[in-house]
C-alpha cells in the first residue's frame, strides 16, 4: 500500500502534528506500508521520503503561532506531489488549516483518511463552508482526542473516530541520560503564555529544594523570564530531537504546567516514556493520558503554589516518585506509537475498499 502524508506544519520545527507525523510515518514504514510525506520545510527534510510544498510562515491561532505554508504555488506543489507518487489513501492532517492538506481536500476525489489535532477555536471561519461540503468525500475522520472531536464537530459536523496520539517509547526509554549532580525538573515546550512557563517559574522562585529547573526551547516569553533570574534555572534553548530524548531520560521529574487548548497529552507520554515523574496542569487535554495519582500529580492551572507543592512532593519523597514512574511507564505503552500505526491501517484499508467500491457501483 502507498500512502501519502500530508501535513500543514512545516517539518522543519517542532510541534505536536509534526511528531506525530514523523513517528507515524517510521512506524508504518516498519509495516511495510510505502509512505511519503507532503509537507513545508525550511530546510532539508528531517527523514527521506519528503516532498516539500514551500517554506512557513508564522500563523497565530487558538492562543499559539504554528509555522504553515500557503497560496498557489504550495497548492500546485502539493498536486504535484499526487501526480509524482499516485498514493492509494491520502492521509491528511488538519484539513481546517490552510496549505497543503486544504488544497487536497479541496481538490482530491480518491480515498481520504483525516485526522483532527486542533482544540479550541480554528479560525477562518469564511472558509469551513467549503471545508464542511468536501470533508463529505473523506471516509474516515479521526480525532485525537474528545475535546479534539467537539471542535471538529462544531466545525465540520460528521461522525469522528477517537484514536490516541502515539508515543515511540523506545526512542524515549533507550536514551542515554546526562550526569547530574541534582535532581532535575524539566519544561520543554514553547515559552508562551498557553505553555504555562511563567506559572512554573513563579512556582519555581521560593521551592526551596537542591535541585535545577532545566528549560528547553524558546519562545515570545524567553526574554521576560531570563530576565527575572530565578535561581537554580538552567536555560537550554533550542534543543534537538535526541538532546529532549537525553534530558527526559535524566529528569527526575517532567512538568507540563499548560494553562489550556491542549487536544491531547502526548508530551505527558513522552516524560513517562523517558522515566520522569510527571506533573502536569488538570486540563481536558491532559486528563485523556493522566490520571492523579496514579501515573502523574495534577495540579489546577495557572495555580503556581499548588504546582510548588506538588514539585516538592516529587522531590521529596522516593516512594510517590518511583510509583509515578513505574505507573507512567506502563500508561506510555498504552499509547505506543506502533500501536497506533496498526490502527490506522486498518483505517487506510477500509478507505481503500470503499472507495474501490464506489467506482464498482457506478
Amino acid at each position: 500500500m502507498k500512502v501519502l502524508m500530508v501535513s500543514p506544519y512545516s517539518l522543519s520545527r517542532p510541534g505536536g502534528v509534526q511528531s506525530q507525523v514523523l513517528g507515524l510515518v517510521r512506524e508504518l514504514r516498519k509495516l511495510g506500508v510505502d509512505t511519503r510525506i507532503a509537507a513545508p520545510c525550511d530546510g532539508p527534510p528531517p527523514v527521506p521520503g519528503v516532498i516539500t510544498v514551500g517554506e512557513s510562515t508564522l500563523w497565530e491561532n487558538n492562543g499559539s503561532v504554528a509555522p504553515i505554508a500557503t497560496g498557489a504555488p504550495v497548492a500546485r506543489r502539493t498536486i504535484d506531489a499526487l501526480a509524482l507518487f499516485e498514493p492509494d489513501v491520502v492521509h491528511l492532517h488538519e484539513p481546517m488549516v490552510p496549505g497543503p492538506s486544504l488544497s487536497i481536500l479541496l481538490g482530491y476525489h480518491g480515498p481520504m483518511v483525516s485526522t483532527h489535532h486542533i482544540s479550541g477555536h480554528v479560525g477562518r471561519e469564511w472558509v469551513m463552508p467549503a471545508v464542511r461540503i468536501n470533508m463529505e468525500r473523506v471516509h474516515t475522520r479521526v480525532a485525537v482526542s474528545e475535546s479534539a472531536r467537539s471542535t471538529a464537530l462544531d466545525s465540520l459536523g460528521g461522525s469522528y473516530t477517537t484514536l490516541w496520539n502515539g508515543v515511540e517509547t523506545s526512542r524515549f526509554s533507550q536514551a542515554n541520560p546526562y550526569e547530574t549532580q541534582r535532581p532535575v525538573v524539566l519544561f520543554c515546550n514553547r515559552h508562551e503564555p498557553r505553555k504555562g512557563l511563567s506559572v512554573l517559574i513563579d512556582a519555581w522562585d521560593g521551592i526551596d529544594r537542591d535541585a535545577t529547573l532545566c528549560v528547553a526551547s524558546i519562545g515570545p516569553q524567553t526574554a521576560e523570564l531570563k530576565a527575572r533570574a530565578v535561581a537554580n534555572i538552567e536555560w537550554l534553548g533550542v534543543v534537538s530531537d535526541e538532546v529532549r530524548n537525553a534530558w527526559l531520560r535524566t529528569a527526575t521529574v517532567f512538568c507540563a504546567p499548560s494553562t489550556g487548548g491542549e487536544s491531547f497529552g502526548v508530551v505527558l507520554l513522552e516524560g513517562m516514556a523517558g522515566g520522569a515523574a510527571v506533573v502536569a496542569s488538570d486540563i481536558d487535554g491532559y486528563c485523556n493520558v493522566a490520571r492523579d495519582g496514579v501515573d502523574a500529580l495534577l495540579v489546577p492551572p495557572n495555580d503556581s503554589d499548588a504546582l510548588r507543592i506538588a514539585l516538592r512532593r516529587l522531590l521529596d519523597d522516593p516512594v510517590l516518585h518511583a510509583k509515578l514512574v513505574k505507573q507512567g511507564d506502563a500508561r506510555a505503552d498504552e499509547f505506543s506509537m506502533a500501536r497506533l500505526a496498526g490502527r490506522y491501517v486498518e483505517l487506510y484499508d477500509g478507505a481503500l475498499a470503499a472507495h474501490r467500491n464506489a467506482i464498482t457501483r457506478k
